[in-house]
């Protein structure tokens, strides 16, 4: 039996709690500047595309390469680099996100804007998989589903308040001037994450073989399908509810902001009110989640016509994506506890890689038919989800895991 992926998960550092929080929030910052700096460019698409005289289709691409270079790297990354220290990685990949923000920011022609964007693709595979489980070596076991939370509350965050941020000042100062603060930012935090996050060294060189025996693992296994099904069904449908909202509720455009931002809010509060309740009951947590957006989607046709309508199933919608990340992540971590690492590979590459699929699937429905249908298709997709999550005999963290943890 090989020496390398034979450790156990590390028991939290014995240091001040307080300097395990600010650590934790590091991170958070960390996949806030990720979040950021991947999907800032939604806000400034037309600008940057007039900038370098390319389509907007064109310059959507800035949005697509970097989910699909994500999934891709997110095994090759953390395999290739398994045996560094985790916070050696950690501000390297921060160190290499502030390159693109700047490189983006001086890009004298698209192709270097591309570049720039595979950069960010390769920043999000390898941070978010290292990332993504360190809770368990920053804060106390108790402290766990807390602090994963308060790492994920970072996805919400990114579409609240950076997104929204970026667009302002690009819309004031150019889109330009907006990626220069992207990365005095993310200067920022690399600096908290070499003065905050302790040594991580490798406890286990995660490799190929690791991530390919995972898949032994029911728990493992039924987790990606909940991933897969849950959102699909939510980015099949949130990328077109701006159309829904203008050609459905019919609000104007600025209204339709205030809409998202509602969104946003009940987002951070659903991504913290599953950290605290997926360590009691963390199958329950995830199918109510998945009750309750397949409920919004549903109803968005039906009730959706009317403000008042529209904004209370929002709210629900948005409550029940927040928690979405902390489940799933936390549904491969307790599935796989002998390989946290390797477990968040898989929830990265597999995240971002459906995030790609739900949006060409919800294209291609709401090309051939209308924003409602997207809706329902979505909504039935959820549904899946929460039959498959219900009838499943799988039980993170029980025999599934250990049946897992036999090596090749």
């Amino acid at each position: 039996m090989s020496t390398v992926a034979t450790s156990t998960i590390p028991v939290a550092p014995t240091r001040s709690p307080l300097i395990g929080w600010l650590a934790v929030g590091s991170v958070m910052l960390g996949i806030f500047s990720i979040v950021t700096a991947e999907i800032l460019p939604i806000g400034l698409l037309t600008s940057i595309g007039a900038g370098f005289d390319v389509s907007d289709g064109a310059a959507g691409l800035m949005l697509t390469v970097p989910g699909i270079l994500a999934a891709i790297a997110a095994p090759v990354v953390t395999v290739a680099t398994g045996r560094l220290d985790r916070r050696l990685m950690l501000c390297a990949l921060m160190l290499l996100l502030a390159v693109a923000d700047f490189l983006a920011a001086a890009a004298p022609a698209y192709w270097v804007m591309a570049i720039s964007r595979v950069l960010v693709g390769l920043v999000i595979g390898g941070f978010w998989s290292i990332g993504a489980g360190l809770a368990v070596r920053l804060v106390r076991p108790e402290r766990v589903g807390t602090a994963t939370a308060v790492i994920f509350s970072a996805v919400p965050l990114g579409s609240v308040l950076g997104v929204p941020a970026g667009t302002l000042i690009g819309h004031l100062a150019g889109w330009r001037t907006a990626f220069v603060v992207m990365g005095v930012m993310t200067v920022g935090v690399l600096l908290a994450l070499i003065v905050l996050v302790p040594p991580l060294p490798a406890v286990q060189a995660t490799r190929l073989d690791v991530l390919v025996g995972l898949f032994r693992n029911v728990g493992v296994r039924v987790g990606l399908v909940l991933t897969f099904l849950i959102v699909v069904a939510h980015f099949g449908t949130y990328t077109y509810v701006t159309p829904f909202l203008q050609q459905v509720t019919r609000v104007s455009p600025g209204l339709v902001t205030t809409f998202l931002l509602v969104y946003g809010v009940a987002g951070i509060v659903g991504n913290f009110v599953a950290g605290a309740t997926v360590t009691r009951g963390l199958r329950a947590t995830f199918v109510v989640v998945g009750c309750m957006i397949a409920g919004a989607t549903l109803l968005l046709p039906v009730f959706g016509g009317g403000d008042v309508g529209a904004i209370v199933l929002l709210i629900v919608w948005g409550l029940a994506y927040g928690a979405v990340p902390v489940c799933s992540q936390t549904w491969f971590a307790t599935s796989a506890p002998h390989a946290t690492e390797a477990a968040s590979i898989l929830f990265t590459s597999s995240f971002q890689a459906t995030i790609a699929v739900g949006a060409l699937l919800g294209g291609v429905v709401v090309d051939a038919s209308s924003p409602s249908a997207v809706m329902v298709c979505g909504g039935a997709i959820a549904v899946l989800m929460v039959l498959t999550a219900t009838v499943s005999r799988a039980v993170p963290g029980a025999a599934s895991s250990r049946r897992g943890a036999r090596r090749p």
